[in-house]
């Protein structure tokens, strides 16, 4: 292309050339036909290319109109779902067009309005009555010539004089002729003779011109266009298109039929109200009257989903360009009108909008301008704490619901906008103190199971609230946090709030409590919300108080406490004050008395691991257990040595047999209740190293600034790894071996694959055994699954392919006994996956297992589940093309 273009001598050979391309059958020959045309006529100038207008106008109708590439669709569930979506070809011959309006301004116009087929056409509008009866070829020459004539009036002024001058006036008439002499066309969806075509060529006029006011804004030299001939029969005909497009959303109903009218009449509407400047092409009545009518379908005719979808893009794009050209009149016009009523529809008592409409509505106008936005927030802090209030005092259990969907959106939606957008800090600072003020002045509270999703709902949002606050913000929340905690019955007297010092002493703290009432569950729940989301620099007042009040709840069984204390743990600073370091507070909090008295009932001891040797234990040991892995969780993640205390206290649970020494931990089997706490306890140890490696949502992870230290995970299973062989190796219970097996399971399950591949020939053999102990139970369905899905990976990846081929005859006993494992079908879907996997490993290694495979995917043929039979019959016809002389079907 540069070749061609780099000297005009070059033009009585090019174009000729170029010419003839374009009648090539090949479309790659047109595209490039096109493309140098466009590029050499900028080359070489319009003298030279003066003589060619005529033979390139010839080319370029016959591409556009004949383009047989081009699909004309209206689709329902999208806004921009009505046009031509245009081949390469109909792109560069546009491309080309506007290339030669702009550089033979005058002639080549004159070429296109005094074109035979053009006008033919443009004359021909009553074969555009309806939409439904329009031939594709029509649908395309309408599209062609809308996008010729939209070509020519973004080119220059003039040329919109002239487009304007020739055809806009007959096509407002026709449009004006269609509503008043065909009313009943109008309002009657099945016997509609609207002019389509005219519709839709005006309205892509309007678009073009409002685009060549835009353009010409961005050039400070650009002339002054308010003055020209186009722009006064916009004038003269904007109130009579308003009223047309009016008529056409009154009439618009639920049949996909009338898609195309709705489309183009809201279009028609954001056009005429958002031209900037001087360029008002609909007066202020009839501005506000768009917004009106926007505005009723927003509140009434949310039934329509394509009109009602529409006219919300429409009122969106309506207040980006208020914003964005500083238009003060239509910005108050828009204020009171539109931004007012939405708000309000968050509070409003109108059930029969859906509430995902409301919020929709609500937040995609509010995002378009801060101060939406803003209003936006208040309104919907308001309806929340008014929500809170009838839920809290009069119980109303029907607002909970609601009332959780508010809160999402506003940790979903709000929060999030205004991270971007500044102002986070002020307005998280706000709910979250809003909330606990709530929560204070209340003095009881009983909710019930049902409140449980509600209080997850608001803690969600509380925890994404502090996390936006900055520090100040956050000591702010905190300090709020504990004059709220200071009214729950765990406390005796509001000293331990003040700030004193007196840790030790059991007075302070209520002993014996029969668990959380209601109330203290909802403040302890959103007391240990703002301590997860703390920033690591964010000083806590009085931290030995604050370990012993969460340890205590723990202890009860609340889990936000002790994801509380992972965060703690995990985020404080090594010096936290000049009277306590971290290790101080880690000592603290293993050293508990409390603790200590309730897990293993004596003191502690002097250093080490927590010691929770002694098998007579209260049913709150499970507790500690769970709390004890989110704080080992804590420390793993930041890298602190001292985890090795705790999971070498998770380990000596799970090695220690007691008096169990052979009983798996079936229900059947327990006979005494002792036993049972036992298993129990050591379930809970198995099931810690899950929450120490997995991610979590709720906790320790970015978004609540966790500490998280680089390839942690790998370290961890490194570590691991050994002592967990060695332990399965020397034991000789059954039942420890089954939570060996579940321990080790959650370590890999959540280790990264390259670290497991690398010491793949190790796991593999206790991998392994882990289906055949763990398939024994149903509960350990959750389990088995994320092994299985482990040694996929194993299996499809190259470095770990070596182990497996080593122990295929086990891996593929494993594997067909899966295929038959009742309780999970994924699990049963993966298995035959992995096996059809493995037929391409080494024919020496998996031929003696063949008839055993195809035995086990005869069953899977008539799985219950259609994508396991599915998987089967690929995998069988894999292990069939390795073996098909001996196979007898």
């Amino acid at each position: 292309m540069l070749a061609f273009a780099s000297t005009p001598l070059f033009e009585p050979s090019a174009i000729p050339l170029l010419l003839e391309k374009i009648s090539s059958s090949l479309p790659s020959a047109k595209v490039e036909s096109f493309k140098y045309l466009s590029y050499c006529t900028l080359k070489y100038g319009g003298d030279r290319m003066e003589k060619y207008t005529e033979s390139l106008w010839s080319a370029l109708k016959d591409a556009i109109f004949t383009c047989p590439h081009s699909i004309l669709s209206v689709d329902s569930y999208t806004i921009d779902g009505i046009g031509f979506h245009e081949s390469e070809i109909m792109a560069q011959a546009h491309e080309l067009l506007q290339v030669l309006v702009q550089q033979h301004n005058a002639s080549f116009l004159n070429l296109i309005l005094g074109d035979g087929d053009i006008s033919t056409f443009l004359k021909s509008f009553s074969q555009f009555n309806d939409f439904n009866s329009l031939s594709s070829e029509y649908k395309q020459r309408l599209h062609a010539v809308a996008r010729i004539l939209s070509v020519c009036v973004k080119s220059s002024g003039s040329s919109c004089n002239k487009v304007f001058e020739s055809f806009f006036p007959r096509l407002v008439d026709a449009l004006r002729f269609s509503v008043e002499n065909s009313p009943e066309a109008i309002h009657s969806a099945l016997d509609a003779k609207f002019n389509f075509g005219a519709l839709y060529l005006c309205v892509e006029l309007l678009a073009a011109c409002r685009q060549l006011v835009v353009s010409s804004d961005k050039v400070a030299s650009a002339p002054d266009l308010s003055h020209d001939t186009w722009c006064q029969i916009l004038h003269s005909f904007s109130t009579s298109l308003c009223n047309v497009f009016f008529c056409l959303i009154r009439a618009s109903c639920a049949e996909i039929t009338w898609n195309a009218y709705v489309y183009a009449a809201v279009k028609g509407l954001e056009i005429l109200a958002t031209f900037p400047g001087s360029f008002i092409s609909a007066s202020k009545f009839m501005y506000e009257k768009i917004l009106l009518t926007l505005m009723s379908i927003i509140e009434s005719d949310f039934n329509k989903t394509f009109l009602w979808k529409a006219a919300l893009k429409v009122l969106v794009e309506i207040s980006l360009f208020v914003n964005k050209y500083d238009e003060d009149v239509k910005a108050a016009s828009f204020n009171s009108i539109v931004m007012q009523k939405i708000v309000s529809l968050i509070s409003s008592g109108d059930l029969n909008m859906p509430l995902s409409l409301k919020i929709q509505a609500i937040f995609d106008i509010g995002m378009t301008r801060k101060s939406f936005m803003l209003a936006a927030a208040s309104q919907l802090e308001k309806t929340i704490s008014a929500n809170l209030s009838e839920i809290f005092v009069h119980g109303n259990l029907q607002l909970a619901e609601l009332t959780a969907v508010l809160l999402e959106c506003y940790s979903i939606k709000v929060l999030p906008w205004f991270h971007c957008n500044g102002g986070a800090d002020e307005v998280s600072l706000n709910f979250a103190v809003n909330i606990f003020a709530k929560m204070e002045n209340i003095t009881s509270l009983s909710l019930g199971v049902k409140g449980n999703e509600f209080l997850d709902a608001t803690m969600a949002a509380m925890k994404q609230a502090v996390a936006g606050c900055s520090m100040e913000s956050q000591e702010k929340v905190l300090r709020k946090a504990f004059d709220v905690m200071a009214t729950c019955s765990l406390f005796l007297s509001k000293d331990l709030i003040l700030g004193t010092n007196r840790f030790n002493e059991k007075s302070q703290l209520c002993q014996t409590f029969d668990g959380l009432s209601c109330r203290d569950e909802w403040i302890t729940s959103l007391f240990a919300s703002v301590v997860i989301a703390l920033r690591p620099q964010t000083r806590i007042p009085n931290i030995r108080l604050l370990l012993q009040l969460l340890t205590t709840t723990l202890l009860e069984g609340h889990l936000p406490s002790a994801q509380a204390l992972g965060s703690l743990v995990n985020k404080l600073p090594v010096n936290i004050s000049e009277n306590c370091s971290l290790e101080e507070v880690i000592d603290t909090l293993f050293k508990n008395e409390m603790w200590c008295n309730i897990i293993i009932g004596k003191e502690c001891n002097d250093g080490g691991a927590v010691n929770m040797g002694n098998p007579r234990i209260s049913s709150m040991n499970s507790h500690a257990v769970i709390g004890l892995a989110w704080i080992g969780k804590g420390l793993l993640m930041r890298g602190h040595e001292k985890l090795k205390d705790v999971t070498m206290t998770f380990l000596s649970y799970l090695v220690s047999s007691g008096h169990n020494r052979n009983l798996l931990p079936f229900k059947d089997q327990i006979k005494d209740g002792a036993e049972h706490e036992v298993l129990c306890l050591r379930k809970s140890a198995a099931d810690a190293f899950h929450i120490l490696m997995s991610d979590s949502d709720a906790c320790l992870n970015r978004n609540y600034h966790a500490i998280i230290r680089p390839l942690y995970k790998q370290r961890f299973f490194n570590i691991m790894l050994p002592m967990f062989l060695s332990a399965i190796v020397k034991c000789d219970s059954s039942t420890t071996r089954c939570f060996l097996y579940q321990a080790f399971a959650h370590l890999i399950s959540e280790t990264p694959l390259a670290a497991i591949v690398g010491d793949a020939k190790k796991v593999l053999p206790v991998l392994l055994d882990c289906f055949l102990m763990l398939s024994k139970d149903v509960s350990h369905k959750e389990i088995i699954y994320s092994v299985i899905i482990v040694l996929s990976g194993i299996i499809t990846d190259k470095n770990g392919q070596e182990a497996i081929v080593e122990n295929a005859p086990t891996v593929i006993c494993r594997l067909t006994e899966l295929t038959s494992y009742p309780h999970m079908m994924v699990i049963r879907e993966t298995a035959i996956q992995c096996l059809a996997a493995m037929s391409e490993f080494p024919y020496a290694r998996i031929y003696p297992m063949r008839t055993q495979v195809l035995q086990a995917l005869s069953k899977a043929l008539d799985d219950t589940k259609r994508v396991v039979r599915q998987e089967a019959v690929k995998c069988r016809q894999a292990w069939a093309s390795i073996a098909s002389r001996s196979l007898h079907f």
